[in-house]
């Protein structure tokens, strides 16, 4: 095997554009031949990757997956909705959500389905061939257990936007009654977009800033020093509502709470987890 050298592949990557390891493995596949290497890079889908890799990619799909107990959300992006719409792009996400719901193993580790080549390299190798920024995004797996697992996905243009997952505990996961109202607040999360599934996760460094924020407001407003504490507590209780998703007023029907609406199905019933992953958004 010909000796690659470090000089050698820093020319190829910046001759391609293709990562290090990448220009690594094309030159001793090729005995390292420099233009077979390129050529290599080229019909591997590597070539130019890395050039595009500071070009923002706020665009790209959601798709979701559920094996058994587990779902899984799998966020697949891209720099424009025209390259994430496309069937190529979709069907990579749908597998990408698959192997994400039956292996709890790194997914970019993972190898992608059919092709022996890792997820990472497959990622990059569609990224090459569609001639965009395109990357693994956020991979969200939630376990039901014993419990009822239900999923929203809100599709533009045939692509997946926003994805959703709720589990309930405490109730039976074959009762219709239920499956209807996890979907129902499935599609709750969808649209409201609930911060925290409960007030006990936000975190204090919120807490702390929104009651700062409401102690001065109060007071701008003139509101009495003694009555100040009580006036944002209730201030806060507002922000526990208006963010945190068991406490949301149902969309449905605003006079229920989303916690109300699931004690319906029995007093041990509750939304015991929630993923929602939007594009475009952390």
């Amino acid at each position: 095997m010909a000796e690659i050298s470090a000089k050698d592949v820093a020319a190829l990557r910046k001759a391609t554009g293709a990562g290090m390891m990448d220009c690594k493995r094309a030159l001793e596949a090729t005995g390292g031949d420099f233009d077979e290497a390129k050529k290599w890079l080229r019909e591997k889908g590597l070539a130019g990757v890395d050039k595009r890799r500071d070009r923002a990619a706020d665009q790209g799909a959601i798709d979701i997956a559920v094996a058994g107990s587990i779902g899984a959300i799998v966020e697949l992006n891209s720099e424009t909705d025209f390259v994430a719409k496309g069937d190529d792009f979709k069907a990579a996400v749908t597998t990408l959500a698959g192997q994400a719901a039956s292996d709890a193993s790194d997914l970019a580790s993972q190898t992608f389905a059919g092709t022996g080549e890792s997820v990472d390299t497959a990622v990059k190798e569609l990224a090459a061939r569609l001639g965009e920024n395109i990357s693994l995004g956020r991979v969200v797996r939630l376990d039901a257990g014993a419990g009822l697992i239900d999923t929203y996905v809100h599709r533009q243009d045939g692509r997946g936007t926003v994805g959703v997952i709720v589990v309930l505990s405490g109730v039976d996961p074959s009762n219709p009654q239920a499956q209807e109202i996890a979907h129902d607040v499935a599609l709750h999360a969808a649209s409201a977009a609930p911060g925290w599934l409960r007030r006990e996760d936000v975190p204090q460094s919120v807490i702390d800033a929104e009651r700062e924020v409401y102690e001065n407001i109060t007071r701008n407003e003139g509101k009495p020093e003694a009555a100040i504490p009580k006036i944002v507590e209730a201030r806060l209780g507002g922000f526990f509502r208006d963010r945190c998703l068991v406490e949301q007023a149902f969309v449905k029907d605003t006079k229920v709470s989303i916690a109300q609406l699931v004690k319906s199905l029995g007093a041990e019933a509750t939304v015991s987890a929630y993923a929602r992953v939007k594009i475009g958004e952390e």
